[in-house]
């Protein structure tokens, strides 16, 4: 039997999901779909439980996410193949050949099967039956895609043609053509033919197919990720692709670089309970509602509510006697939009970024290689901090010109090492770090440290670390010139 290696695709910031989703911490990694919390990454994976030949995945991500990514795997007990990290985006048809050139190195020629992290598949199991009746199609050669039986006339998709009807095919169709968003006529006029589907960007092929129709349709993709793979550098459990080498790679979609051209490409019918999640709109209609038809995550409380999506992280939302709303709470933003303008949560977005707003990117709470920190309140030459550092991690052994620091343990015990001196520290207990002082702090325990931070100084910038020492490869910041 031959393998089945997913290939998931963890690119993109979803923005229309902001201020939940930022380029910082992304849709894919958010526990958004049913009620538990696996996020849309990990279930992007374990819906695949089952499938036959399934080997562990290959990975692709933007290089700051790569500590995400990986403990999200390791949350759900799967050892990728590889995590391959890209160090600037360059759409589906380099992330693809990167896969299939990695999935090849060895002699192999498995099924390669493409996924997008932030897909919502309500039914599992008519995904992986799909999925299977495409393998053979896959086997032979062809390149599949799976298109989404449409549920409405919508204008936000782009459609896939096949070659026939699409109503009795159990078996892939040979694709007519691809076709960019419609004007509502034209995906009316698509529908009523029976042969039109939405176009998911998942395919099923061959390793050795699609590499040969990129040689053939566009051989400079191939060249330019083969030399950054080439190039590629370990990074503890990541490979890293080298920077140059992929920057000069072309940025196109695989649509456009070959399944537009090619004359193998195939299209079967999907029929799973799919979106993409592309608003906080559609994620209301694909979440399980209550008899009020509200969706409710998180503190919340409603009375009188009706329609809407009310999403707490950490404070108390209340809802009374409104209707169609979406209400998103997170520690540092709070969205109040109608249902009906989810979409131009994007133009917000794009508004903050241009007065450099910090929200418009990142969360108060940051994530690092060793766990997460975030700020709990500041002055003019103070702040507190949360810090989180997780079982068998550690900061680098740095110092700072500008601030000194008291660290207070609230929970598990922390290994603090002192200009060479090392000494524990439990809970309810605290230490002192000096202005110029080298140190670092260790968890050597089972358990998170968490402890509370309190900075003081004349600059309390991050920027303001010299690093001596590293486990996760980062380069030494300069510290500023600032008194």
């Amino acid at each position: 039997m031959t393998s089945l290696v997913p290939v998931i695709l963890c690119g993109g910031t979803g923005t229309r999901l902001w201020p939940l989703s930022r380029a910082s911490y992304p849709k894919q990694y958010w526990a958004l779909a049913g009620t538990g919390e696996d996020t849309l990454l990990q279930q992007t994976q374990q819906r695949l439980e089952g499938l036959p030949g399934l080997a562990p995945p290959l990975l692709i991500c933007n290089e700051d996410h790569r500590f995400i990514v990986a403990e999200q795997m390791r949350q759900i007990g799967v050892e990728p193949a590889a995590i391959l990290l890209e160090p600037i985006g360059r759409n589906t048809a380099p992330a693809v050949a990167v896969a299939a050139l990695q999935a090849t190195a060895q002699g192999d020629d498995p099924l390669l099967l493409v996924l997008a992290a932030d897909h919502v598949i309500r039914d599992a199991a008519a995904f992986r039956a799909t999925v299977s009746a495409g393998s053979a199609a896959a086997e032979a050669g062809q390149l599949v895609t799976f298109g989404i039986v449409p549920t409405a006339p919508e204008t936000g998709y782009g459609y896939i043609e096949a070659a026939q009807s699409l109503a009795a095919a159990s078996a892939p169709v040979p694709i007519a053509r691809f076709v960019e968003k419609p004007d509502r006529a034209t995906a009316e006029a698509f529908l009523a033919t029976g042969r039109f589907t939405w176009n998911s960007g998942m395919f099923l092929f061959k390793a050795s197919a699609i590499l040969a129709e990129l040689e053939r349709l566009a051989p400079e993709v191939v060249s330019a990720c083969r030399a950054a793979l080439e190039q590629d550098s370990a990074d503890l459990d990541f490979l890293r692709l080298e920077r140059e080498a992929f920057a000069g790679c072309p940025n196109v979609a695989l649509d456009v670089a070959v399944m537009e051209k090619t004359d193998r490409g195939a299209v079967l019918a999907l029929e799973a309970g799919w979106s993409d999640v592309g608003s906080w709109s559609a994620l209301w209609e694909t979440a399980d509602q209550d008899p009020q038809g509200n969706v409710l995550r998180g503190r919340v409380i409603h009375e009188d509510a009706r329609n809407c999506y009310l999403r707490s992280e950490h404070r108390l939302v209340v809802g009374l006697g409104v209707e169609d709303l979406v209400v998103v709470e997170t520690d540092d933003v709070v969205l109040v939009a109608h249902r009906d303008r989810a979409q131009d949560v994007k133009r917000i977005v794009g508004l903050l970024e241009q007065e450099g707003a910090p929200e418009s990117k990142a969360h108060r709470k940051i994530y690092r290689p060793w766990g997460s920190y975030d700020g709990v309140t500041e002055g003019e030459r103070w702040q507190v901090k949360r810090i989180v550092v997780n079982p068998g991690a550690s900061l680098s052994l740095q110092m700072h010109h500008h601030r000194a620091e008291h660290w207070i343990v609230v929970q598990g015990t922390a290994v603090v090492d002192k200009d060479g001196r090392q000494e524990l520290v439990g809970e309810n207990q605290s230490t002192y770090i000096p202005l110029g002082c080298r140190h670092r702090l260790s968890n050597p325990g089972k358990i998170p440290v968490e402890l509370i931070e309190v900075q003081s100084g004349p600059y309390l910038g991050e920027d303001d670390i010299v690093r001596f020492e590293d486990r996760y490869g980062r380069s030494d910041s300069v510290a500023p010139t600032r008194p």
